[in-house]
């Protein structure tokens, strides 16, 4: 059995463009990955980015929802501590309520921005770590039919099918899962550090639910493909800019691809972009073959979560197109977890 492959859209703005047309182009690589059968469109909130357009997460998913038809769209994710559960159950079981069976719910504790943008959103940071697993109960309680006589519903939420992820770059989530019996997707895309410690830590501890049997667990990784690893390797030129300039605190928009990244970033901004960047592949249908099929293997992952920040909309249209050409070479060599229909 082939593993799955889902698209993490951040809405990425190039240089030279704008929010809108961002969002515009992510509807539009919704329809097209949709067509080559990709089996979830998620969205991720940040803010304080001016090159993200997707902080506004629900807002954001209704418009790819509405102009797509079959695949799963969700949030990669909602960064619960900046919410009150309620409002969270609310608006997406709005959206589960216009587009039934196909809206998903992961839920992650980071900030999602800096500690500045935090406070505005948050105006108090003093909450304890307790805190996030309380709210996902919480959230969790909105989404189950409501009770008679419950003075506090969701609507629309209550009784809802939304089914809810946690999302981890750490152990926390990942024995957060477990003990809940949800699934768990891991940020192996940009913090890969403790991916596998967080795997083993949800398999061994995973206690079955009425969400979910057995564990399931999703990883992510940065695939850019292109017709030749040379092609490839100019595109992915981008995101490590970005990342040397994150380091430099200039936050901005997505730039251009470079001929030479070595005359681009200091040592230093290399080797943590390159450490961040580890779960990355990059380069022809050959190479992300073979580079694709080694990490499956290696994380024995039941869905693979594919990030591509490409400058050039046409050019990452290209890449996950390549990348769906090679579903039926990605059988894991490694049996892992059962795989649950969502």
């Amino acid at each position: 059995m082939t593993v799955p492959l889902s698209v993490l859209d951040l809405s990425p703005v190039p240089e030279g463009s704008d929010a809108g047309q961002a969002l515009r182009n992510s509807l539009d690589l919704a329809r097209h990955t949709e067509a080559l059968g990709y089996k979830r469109y998620w969205m991720a909130e940040h803010h304080n980015m001016p090159g993200i357009a997707s902080a506004a997460t629900a807002v954001a998913l209704a418009h790819i929802a509405a102009g797509t038809r079959s695949i799963r769209v969700g949030a990669g994710g909602v960064m619960l501590p900046n919410h009150a559960p309620l409002i969270i159950a609310e608006q997406f079981g709005t959206l589960a309520a216009l587009h039934p069976g196909r809206v998903d719910l992961g839920l992650g504790r980071a900030p999602g921005t800096d500690l500045l943008a935090a406070r505005a959103m948050r105006r108090d940071l003093t909450a304890d770590a307790d805190d996030f697993p309380r709210d996902v109960l919480e959230l969790l309680d909105y989404f189950k039919p409501a009770a008679p006589g419950q003075a506090v519903q969701a609507v629309p939420g209550a009784g809802l099918d939304v089914p809810v992820w946690i999302l981890g770059s750490s152990t926390f989530g990942a024995q957060l899962a477990a003990v809940l019996g949800l699934p768990y997707a891991f940020a192996s895309h940009f913090a890969p550090a403790a991916l596998h410690d967080a795997l083993r830590v949800y398999r061994a501890r995973f206690q079955p639910s009425v969400q979910l049997e057995r564990p399931y667990a999703m990883v992510g990784v940065n695939v850019i493909a292109a017709e030749t690893d040379d092609a490839a390797r100019r595109l992915f030129t981008s995101v490590q800019q970005q990342f040397a300039n994150r380091f430099r605190g200039a936050r901005g928009r997505l730039p251009p691809p470079i001929d030479d990244i070595e005359t681009y970033w200091s040592r230093a901004e290399k080797e943590q972009a390159s450490a961040m960047l580890a779960c990355s592949v990059v380069g022809s249908a050959e190479t992300v073959s073979r580079g694709l099929k080694n990490f499956i293997a290696e994380t024995g992952a039941d869905e693979v979560m594919v990030a591509a920040a490409i400058h050039d909309h046409a050019a990452r249209l290209r890449s996950y197109e390549i990348l769906a050409g090679l579903r039926d070479a990605l059988r894991p060599e490694l049996s892992s977890a059962s795989r649950m229909e969502a």
